[in-house]
């Protein structure tokens, strides 16, 4: 719905300055034109006008130069009467007013002004001629003169010229005129085109802007019901209120929870007397007010209420302030969430902590007890131990020679027993450190761990079985996080049973490789070609005691795999072996990618 109104409003921003240039040109265009066309021939009317006036006041100047001569003439020829004088009179005067008028004409006219000022002068030279001689009565003297005012002075090539310059300018201007029409004509015609085009277009856009406007409107209708969809389909109750804490909408689960019918009109009604008044809360009432009068939220407002189907529930009330696009006044969004169930669980889950406080402090109890044990079994069970493996030796050296073979044998039993007797108290208590120390996490260097273990069992090797042969082939390991020291005991452990269980192998192979697994963690592996065990047996190889082989065959305590799996499992990691009897064995174990919470074993 934002995107379609965004998009309505980029396309209005610019469709309405075009729509006001548009009609700007439909209507100012035209009549600027209209004014330049009636400008334009109006000055060209005014302009042959004015060629028509100066034309015939030319040809009213040449009728009065005729007339002053016809006057002149008919003096000389005797006709001396008062009209023909008054006519002379008359005509001289009219001819300084023509000028006068001709002058005034073709001010804009330098040619003409010119050719005028020479008329003028040629009559004025006529009548300096005529003058002296006009009041006298001699006919042959004035006939004379007036012949010779007309020879040397002639007015008719002057007054040719003038009309012909004036015709021609007229002529030009009756051409520009003409062309000047038929110019308008045209450019009325284009205007006038170019009026539909104008109002076609614009129809065009309009009918355009329209249906975007429809379109829009669709899709905002489209979105609009989408989004009520969206809302009727969640299952949370939702509530809308106004400043006055009215019902504006809501969905059919807020209906269907306070009402029993989903499809119940709630809009309109204030709040609090929505589901028989269980939102009638001052508490609840006084947070909405904060929320529309403060911009403050509300969260997980924790509200018990008895709903339509008369059970009691826990609701979480959450609130905010949010716009519509269809109101100026601020609503509330309230959505309710029904936690009674994770309240449930939340009360079993502290009943179930209260009983496990119980168990740790039992195990506690069981630890403390095991501690005592530790200790009296590194204390008190070491005495009786060196008193009879002491008095077993003290008991041989008294009977010297004089035992038989069979004292012999007591004695030597009784001593190899106390030894591997004290040999499991060792590792009775190394499996104990073992599960109560705690971790003391720094970077370890795994290869250099093998590569000590190696080199003291390869140093045992020589002085115990100087002839065997073992061929060691170590991958490259990584430097991981964990506890050094207990790592140490990992690697001494499995790399300590392969070359037990290789004796008989000439030479030992034992394989030590490294590989990632796809979570990050680190996966160690030891492989031999020694004896081997069956795998039906498998689930007892990291328990305490526990033996594949018999004690006569291969010595040992039956603790060292128990402590890698205590080891590893404090390292978060896993340990597993596979093997077959005669076929060699393979051990691996897991370390974590990361160490900073590892978990911890309950000691056993």
């Amino acid at each position: 719905m934002q995107n379609a109104r965004g998009a309505m409003e980029r396309r209005t921003r610019w469709q309405l300055p075009a729509l006001f240039l548009a009609m700007l040109a439909i209507v100012v265009l035209p009549l600027s034109f209209l004014y330049w066309v009636v400008n334009t021939e109006t000055e060209s009317a005014r302009r042959l006008e004015h060629s028509r006036q100066i034309e015939s006041a030319i040809h009213a100047l040449n009728y009065a130069i005729r007339d002053l001569e016809s006057a002149t003439f008919a003096l000389a020829a005797g006709i001396d009467t008062p009209l023909v004088r008054s006519r002379l009179e008359d005509s001289t005067a009219l001819l300084d007013q023509q000028f006068e008028e001709l002058a005034a004409l073709t001010v804009d006219d330098p040619g003409q002004q010119r050719r005028i000022g020479e008329l003028r002068a040629v009559l004025e030279q006529r009548r300096l001629l005529t003058g002296g001689v006009v009041h006298s009565r001699s006919p042959e003297e004035l006939m004379e003169v007036a012949q010779e005012a007309v020879t040397r002075f002639p007015v008719r090539g002057v007054t040719r010229e003038i009309i012909d310059a004036e015709r021609r300018v007229l002529g030009e201007r009756s051409e520009e005129a003409e062309r000047l029409r038929r110019r308008s004509a045209q450019l009325t015609l284009a205007t006038m085109f170019l009026q539909l085009a104008l109002l076609g277009g614009l129809g065009w856009l309009l009918q355009r802007q329209l249906a975007q406007r429809l379109q829009i409107q669709r899709e905002l209708q489209q979105a609009s019901l989408r989004a009520s969809a969206v809302m009727q389909t969640v299952r949370e109750p939702i509530v809308l209120l106004d400043e006055e804490q009215a019902i504006v909408m809501h969905n059919a689960a807020f209906a269907e929870l306070y009402t029993g019918d989903p499809r119940a009109e709630l809009e309109g009604r204030p709040l609090r007397e929505v589901g028989d008044g269980q939102w009638d809360d001052p508490v609840i009432l006084q947070r909405l007010n904060d929320v529309l009068y403060r911009d403050r939220e509300l969260w997980d407002h924790e509200l018990r209420q008895r709903t339509s189907d008369e059970s009691e529930r826990v609701m979480l009330v959450n609130a905010r302030l949010m716009p519509l696009p269809d109101r100026d006044d601020p609503v509330v969004l309230v959505t309710v969430s029904d936690v009674t169930a994770q309240k449930g669980i939340e009360h079993q889950v502290r009943h179930l902590n209260r009983q496990l406080e119980g168990k740790i402090d039992q195990v506690s109890e069981v630890n403390r007890e095991l501690e005592a044990f530790s200790y009296s079994v590194s204390h008190d069970l070491r005495a009786p131990l060196r008193h009879i493996a002491g008095f077993a030796d003290k008991l041989e050296r008294r009977l010297g020679d004089g035992a038989d073979e069979k004292t012999r044998h007591y004695l030597g039993v009784i001593g190899s027993s106390a030894t591997r007797m004290a040999e499991l108290i060792d590792d009775l208590l190394v499996y104990s450190r073992l599960g109560r120390s705690a971790l003391r996490l720094q970077a370890v260097d795994m290869q250099s761990l093998v590569a000590e273990t190696r080199a003291m069992l390869d140093a045992n090797l020589a002085n115990d079985s100087p002839g065997r042969r073992v061929e060691w082939r170590i991958g490259p390991l990584p430097i991981l996080v964990g506890d050094e020291n207990m790592l140490r005991q990992v690697w001494l452990n499995l790399l300590g049973n392969a070359v037990k269980y290789t004796d008989t192998r000439n030479p030992a192979v034992i394989e030590v490789s490294h590989e990632r697994e796809d979570d990050g963690s680190h996966r160690f592996t030891v492989k031999d070609n020694g004896a081997g065990f069956d795998m039906q047996y498998a689930g007892k190889l990291f328990g305490v005691f526990q033996r594949m082989h018999k004690a006569s065959e291969y010595q040992g305590t039956g603790i060292g795999l128990a402590s890698v799996r205590r080891v590893v499992t404090r390292h978060g990691g896993q340990v597993g072996a596979e093997a077959a009897p005669g076929a060699g064995a393979t051990f691996h174990f897991t370390i974590p990618a990361s160490l900073d919470n590892p978990p911890s074993e309950p000691t056993q």
